[in-house]
């Protein structure tokens, strides 16, 4: 499939991921959107479905799960072709091509964010959580890492994590620029983890139930270790990773 560069690009997220989308002419919320209430509260002639209809076309993962979602489109008579969510479990292609493939776009691709960079602090940023808690490293392994390493340790905790003295955020974007000002960072399977990659300081990711061939970051600074179960990957292997 040859990639074309669309003359203009929309696209709809959660609106905690909108500050990272930067090669869009446009950035809305899905919520803010009312598309989850589509053909429950509106028919074809919505504003909603005049404003899908007014698109060349719609590429979604959203609701290709949801039959009478997807119906609801087409009866409007909107453009629009749905992929899976999610890679398959066993395909072992990564993730990022999965997505690329379903757009035309390059495979491949290393992504990147472009961050008003942070001052350097000589620090090792460490999130020890993730989406399940089976992807988590034992947070009493983590406080051994933190310990012996010969830099100044910042931990960082999402808005409902439960850690004192953590760092947080509720704008990824902020989060993005002050990630650029680590050293190294250290976590597990998480979109957190990404975001470090995204902006180019050393990563190291843990990796247990889940593949580093189709969920691991790219990036010439990027590191991965893999146990199953997590909980027997030794802290002397993490420590080993990490650079400065």
């Amino acid at each position: 499939m040859e990639f074309l560069k669309a003359e203009y690009t929309e696209v709809w997220v959660p609106s905690v991921v909108a500050p990272l989308i930067q090669f869009a002419d446009k950035t809305a919320s899905i919520a803010g959107s009312g598309i989850d209430r589509f053909g429950a509260g509106g028919g074809s002639d919505s504003e909603l479905a005049r404003r899908l209809r007014s698109f060349d076309e719609v590429v979604s993962w959203y609701g290709s799960n949801r039959l009478e979602f997807r119906e609801a489109i087409f009866a409007a008579g909107v453009k629009c072709v749905f992929h899976a969510a999610l890679p398959p479990v066993e395909g072992g292609e990564h993730a990022s091509d999965f997505f690329a493939r379903h757009v035309g776009a390059p495979l491949g691709r290393v992504t990147k964010l472009k961050v008003s960079k942070a001052a350097a602090r000589g620090s090792v940023v460490i999130h020890p959580f993730s989406g399940s808690a089976r992807k988590n490293w034992p947070l009493v392994k983590y406080r051994e890492l933190a310990a012996g390493l010969k830099m100044p340790v910042e931990w960082l905790a999402g808005p409902d994590e439960r850690l004192e003295h953590a760092c947080r955020f509720d704008d990824l974007g902020a989060l993005a620029e002050w990630l650029s000002g680590a050293s190294a960072y250290v976590g597990n399977d998480s979109g957190i983890t990404h975001l470090a990659a995204a902006v180019g300081i050393p990563t190291v990711a843990l990796f247990g139930p889940t593949d580093p061939a189709v969920w691991c970051a790219r990036g010439k600074n990027v590191r991965w270790l893999r146990r199953e179960p997590l909980s027997e990957l030794s802290v002397e292997a993490v420590e080993s990773k990490v650079t400065y």
